[in-house]
C-alpha cells in the first residue's frame, strides 16, 4: 500500500497576480455599450445637447421668470409698458437684430411686442414632450403589435400585416390636415374656442393612428429572425408559455433596434408636431408653440427676418443632435453597423 502523496506546500496557497498584470472580469453587454458610447465624443456632446434641452423646457417657467418677461403680454400694445417701448410706429422691433435687448433677450414679435425668450422656452416646452408623449405611445403600440405578429406568424401575421398596409396607405401629411379639424369638430361646439388641452389630444390619437407602423414592422422582421433560434427553441422544449418566451427571451434581444428607432422617431415627431401647427390645424394662439412660431415667422420674414434666427436655430440644433446621437446609440450597440 503506497503512503500518500506529499502535496506542496506552495501549491495550496492561491497564486498571487503578477504585478502589472490586470484581473479581467466579464462585462454585461449594457457596460460594453456604455464603454463604446463613451469613446465617441461625437455621441457623448450629441447626449448633453438633447439633455440640455429637456432641462431647458423643463425649466422654462423659472427662465422666463429669471428673464422678467412672459409669451403672453403684448408689450408693444399694452399701456403699461408704454414708458418702455419695444416697437415703432410701422410696428417693428426697436433696436438691432429684432430688438435684442437686456430686457428682451431675444427681441419681440412684430406688431404684438410678445418677448420671442419666452416664447421659444415654452414653445420648446409645448413641443418637446408633446413628442415624447407621442413617441413613447408610438414605441409601445409598435412592439406588441410586432412582437405579436412576428412570433405567433400565420393567419395572426397575415392580418396584422393587412392592418399595417391599411395604415401605411394614408398620405399622412395631407390626411393630417384634414383629420385634425374633423376629430376637434366631432367633440367641440365650431362655434366655442377648442380647448389647448383637447388640441393637444386630438393631435396624439392622429399621429399615434398613422405612427406606430414602422415601428411594428421593424420588430415584426426582427423577431421572425430570432423565433427560430436555438434559445427560442430549447425555451419551447422546456414548456415555457409563449408569453413567457416572448418576455424572456426575445424581448431582450429587440432593445437594440427599438432604442436606435427611438432616436430617430422622436426629432421626426417634432417636425411633425411643428408642421400641423404651422398649417393651422395643430395649437393655435396664444399657445406657445415651434411650429407657431415658423408660422408667425412667414409673415415677418420680409420686415423682420430676425425674428426666424432663434427658433430656427434652436430647432435645426436638436434635430440634428438627435439624429446624430441615434447613429452614436447604434454604433455602440453593433460596432460592425458603423464599418
Amino acid at each position: 500500500m503506497t503512503s500518500p502523496v506529499a502535496l506542496d506546500p506552495e501549491l495550496e496557497t492561491d497564486a498571487e497576480p503578477v504585478k502589472g498584470e490586470q484581473k479581467l472580469e466579464g462585462r454585461s453587454p449594457g457596460q460594453l455599450m456604455w464603454q463604446r458610447f463613451k469613446r465617441d465624443r461625437t455621441g457623448v456632446i450629441c447626449a448633453v445637447v438633447v439633455i440640455l434641452y429637456f432641462v431647458v423646457s423643463l425649466a422654462a417657467p423659472l427662465l422666463v421668470k429669471l428673464s422678467g418677461t412672459d409669451p403672453y403680454t403684448l408689450y408693444g400694445q399694452d399701456p403699461t409698458y408704454a414708458d418702455k417701448p419695444v416697437l415703432d410706429q410701422f410696428g417693428l422691433p426697436l433696436g438691432y437684430f429684432g430688438g435684442v435687448s437686456g430686457d428682451h433677450w431675444f427681441g419681440v414679435e412684430p406688431q404684438y411686442g410678445r418677448d420671442l425668450f419666452a416664447m421659444l422656452v415654452y414653445g420648446m416646452r409645448t413641443s418637446l414632450f408633446m413628442a415624447l408623449g407621442v413617441t413613447v405611445l408610438l414605441m409601445v403600440t409598435g412592439v406588441i403589435i410586432g412582437l405579436i405578429g412576428g412570433y405567433f406568424g400565420g393567419r395572426t401575421d397575415y392580418w396584422i400585416g393587412r392592418v399595417t398596409d391599411f395604415f401605411l396607405s394614408f398620405p399622412q401629411q395631407l390626411f393630417f390636415i384634414a383629420f385634425m379639424p374633423v376629430v376637434t369638430a366631432f367633440f367641440v361646439d365650431p362655434r366655442e374656442a377648442t380647448p389647448t388641452y383637447f388640441r393637444a389630444l386630438a393631435m396624439l390619437i392622429v399621429l399615434w393612428l398613422l405612427g406606430w407602423m414602422s415601428m411594428a414592422r421593424l420588430v415584426r422582421s426582427t423577431v421572425l429572425s430570432l423565433r427560430e433560434r436555438e434559445f427560442v427553441e430549447a425555451a419551447k422544449v422546456s414548456g415555457a408559455s409563449p408569453a413567457r418566451i416572448i418576455r424572456k427571451e426575445i424581448l431582450p434581444n429587440v432593445v437594440t433596434p427599438i432604442l436606435v428607432q427611438f432616436t430617430y422617431s422622436l426629432p421626426s415627431t417634432i417636425l411633425t408636431i411643428a408642421f400641423l401647427s404651422f398649417a393651422g390645424v395643430g395649437f393655435v394662439e396664444p399657445t406657445p408653440d415651434w411650429g407657431r412660431l415658423f408660422a408667425a415667422a412667414a409673415n415677418y420674414t420680409e420686415q423682420d427676418p430676425a425674428f426666424l434666427f432663434f427658433p430656427g436655430t434652436a430647432l435645426v440644433i436638436f434635430v440634428l443632435a438627435f439624429n446624430l446621437l441615434g447613429d452614436s446609440v447604434r454604433d455602440a450597440f453593433d460596432p460592425k453597423s458603423g464599418r
